[in-house]
Order: C-alpha cells, then structure tokens, then sequence
C-alpha cells in the first residue's frame, strides 16, 4: 500500500551534500534549515513576543537548535502533534576562551574535543574554523574560513615505531592544531583573525563558539557512486530529511496532525542545555501552540496523549572488517533503508507499537526498512528518543540511517538512504 506522501529521489541526496558543506557548524545548520523554511513559507517567531493561532508555517530558533511546525486549516487546540526530532551538533574540536598558544616556533590554537569524537580522524587533515561571534551589543554573526587553516599533525612514525600497534591520543597534548609559524604568541590573535573573516571589528567581539571542520566537501564513493561520504552526517542526514519532509507535507495538502521539527542541539554531550532535549524547549513550544489557538490544559493533554515522536538518528551499518561487533541476526546494509532501533534497556523509546506506526509510515511511502539492535556484548548508545518519550510523556520511535565511520571526522552513508528516510519521515508526518 502506498499513499500520495511526497517522495524524494537522488536528487534530494544532491541537495543534502550541498546541505552538509553549508553547515560546518550548528548555528549554520540552523540558519541555512531557517532559510529553506522561510523560502516555504514559514514565519519566524520570536518567543519574547506573543503567539497567535494563526494557521500555516512557523518557526524559532534558539542558537543552534530549531523547532518549526505547521498548522493546518481548521486544526483544534487538541490536535495531536506528529514530530521528528533531530540534533544539529556533531563531535568535533572547539575553540577554548584563551585560544592562542604555541611552542617551539609553531602558532597553535587550543580547543577542547566535544562529545565522542574518533580523534585519529582529526589527524593530518586539512582544517577550516567555523561558528559564530557574540558582539557586544548581543548580536550574533557566522563566521566560516572554509579553507586549511589548521592541522593537527601527527608524530611520524619514525618517533613512534609502536604507533600501527595501537595509537593512544592525548586529548591535551596531542589534540592542538597549528596555524602558522611564530616566536611570540600574542593573546586575541586568533579572534582578530577570525573578526577580521567575519567582517567585524575585534573590540565588538563579546564572546565566540569557535569549532574545526574538515574543508574536504561530500562526495559519492564507488564505482557506481552508490556511497555518499561526508562530514556531520550524524546527524544533519536527519536535519536535512526533517526540513524537507516537513516543507513537502506543508505544501502537498492538509494533514491529519500538526507537523513538528524538533531539531536540538548539544546531543553529542547529554542534551542538557536550553537548546537540547533534556530542557523545556520543545514543550514550551508545544504548549504555546496549543494555547495560541485557544485550548486549555485538557487540549494540551489530549494533544499529547495522541502525540507520536520520531527520533531521527544514524545508527551502524554491519562494518565488513569487524561483523564480529555486531548482532548476529541483525545486519543493516547501506541502501537498505531507514533502519528502526530498538533496545528493551531503554537507550532507545521503540516499543512495539512503535514500531507498527514507524512501519506503516514506511509501508504508505513505499520504501524498505531495516532493524537495529546492539550486540549484548557491546554497550548500545542513546540518542534524544528516551530523553523525549520521558520528559514530555510522548510515545517516541528511534529510527534513522545506517552509516560506517560513525564520530569521524568523515562518515559513510549508502547514496539511496537519505531520500528513502525523507520519504519515510514525510509519510508520517503527513
């Protein structure tokens, strides 16, 4: 059984890798996501001021998260919410607040790693700095020097015979790219230099959330380019998808729920920040638009009651070199399509009725789907579904695409998955 749902193709493959390059950073996900959504039609909102129930596209953004829905024709206050929900940060290097260091004639820049990062990834790569700029008149501005500018070189292996034994990085010592040559190491260079690219002068610059990314662009991988490798697919692949399925369901008709993207930042740390799941963000959210078209707390409960939440995430595809790591009986493939996750310890909200409403959304948008779960012998991860289902009383189902190289600098994805989880996503929100 298949449903009018709009459906994407390879094309929408083109525009995420377009996506992917755009976004070094989760403000840029964020603003390049808000870009898109206002070319559909949707309205930014200021959560500051008051909301009305007006029916179409809206949208706010908080930093580097993002919660955009939209309200059909006629939707009562206890119109219950379809959502998917997704995070816009990957594990990286980021700035530190005293950034300029350096030793023995090299200039370096001190960072800190963020979340899981694989740190050999980040070794002997070619570099470009990314984020954003507070001013001193609590304004912001993006800066991205898509260009070498840093790397992190590693040890030859000369003075370090061992090191094809088994590497160990030091986060502190191993981890600080150069920049460049110099006796002298002057506090605030790095941020004139960056102030200097993001066209601002050095003295309104307040403060910065500065990270690394890698300047080699996405690319398909093959010899029949069925493979997409890129950076931060974990998890702007779910981002992208989100976007597009929620503009595509807002345009194709009237649906039945109230369409949510929920897209968070900070995930790859715990989600516990104002922007990340653990926090009131999406709630508040939810509650202001049920109230906004004139419901009470009974419609807020029924809204939730009837509520379903998608939480869009990469999980692993069965790596050929180490099939032993995964489960025996269940091995997702790349172009095998969205994959649903499932762990009874909770590190994933998929139950069984979840999973019929997550097949069912497949079934209607025709595309195939897969199952994950972890070795039990390997400890499984967690993404924003427990965290979601917990928090806001809403039954979530943790789904995704199967990548290789998962918290690498560079990740591995089939080059059919991304359009076939867009799809997917579509079909249930619509």
């Amino acid at each position: 059984m298949t449903s009018s749902a709009p459906r994407f193709d390879r094309g929408h493959t083109d525009d995420l890798m377009a996506f992917l390059a755009e976004s070094p950073s989760p403000y840029h996900a964020v603003a390049n996501a808000a870009d898109r959504l206002e070319k559909a039609g949707f309205r930014q909102l200021d959560e500051t001021a008051a909301w009305d129930g007006a029916a179409g596209g809206a949208f706010i953004v908080r930093g580097g998260a993002l919660i955009a829905w939209y309200v059909p024709e006629g939707a009562e206050a206890h119109t219950p919410f379809r959502i998917v929900g997704a995070h816009t940060d990957s594990p990286n290097l980021r700035v530190k607040p005293r950034p300029d260091m350096g030793a023995h004639g090299w200039r370096q820049v001190a960072v800190e790693t963020y979340g899981g990062t694989l740190l050999n990834t980040w070794l002997d790569r070619d570099l470009g700095l990314s984020g954003r700029l507070t001013l001193r008149d609590g304004g912001h501005r993006l800066v991205n020097v898509d260009r070498p500018l840093l790397r992190v070189p590693q040890l030859a292996i000369h003075l370090d015979r061992a090191a094809n034994d088994g590497l160990k990085l030091d986060r502190q010592r191993h981890m600080q790219p150069i920049w460049g040559l110099g006796e002298n190491v002057r506090e605030g260079d790095l941020i004139d230099f960056v102030a200097g690219e993001a066209e601002v002068d050095a003295g309104e610059v307040a403060g910065w959330d500065l990270m690394v990314h890698s300047v080699e662009p996405p690319a398909y991988l093959g010899r029949d380019r069925e493979l997409v490798a890129g950076p931060r697919m974990d998890n702007l692949v779910s981002v992208h998808a989100g976007v597009a399925a929620l503009t595509a369901v807002a345009t194709a008709g009237k649906p039945a729920y109230i369409p949510v993207l929920a897209a968070f930042d900070h995930e790859e740390n715990g989600s516990e920040a104002d922007t990340g799941a653990q926090g009131p963000l999406l709630g508040t959210v939810l509650e202001r638009s049920v109230y906004a078209r004139g419901g009470g707390f009974e419609d807020r409960a029924r809204a939730f009651a009837g509520t379903v939440c998608l939480s869009s995430d990469t999980g692993h595809a069965v790596h050929p070199n180490y099939a032993e790591r995964h489960d025996p009986t269940h091995h997702p493939r790349a172009n095998g399509g969205p994959i649903l996750k499932v762990n009874v310890n909770q590190r994933y909200a998929t139950d069984g009725g979840g999973r019929a409403v997550f097949a069912a959304a497949c079934e209607r948008a025709g595309v195939p789907w897969q199952t994950f779960v972890s070795n039990n012998d390997m400890p499984c991860g967690t993404t924003i579904g427990p965290i979601t289902a917990a928090r806001h009383g809403i039954r979530t189902v943790d789904i995704g695409i199967a990548i290789l190289s998962m918290h690498s600098a560079r990740e591995l994805c089939g080059a059919d998955d991304p359009h076939l989880l867009a799809s997917a996503v579509a079909a249930f929100l619509g």
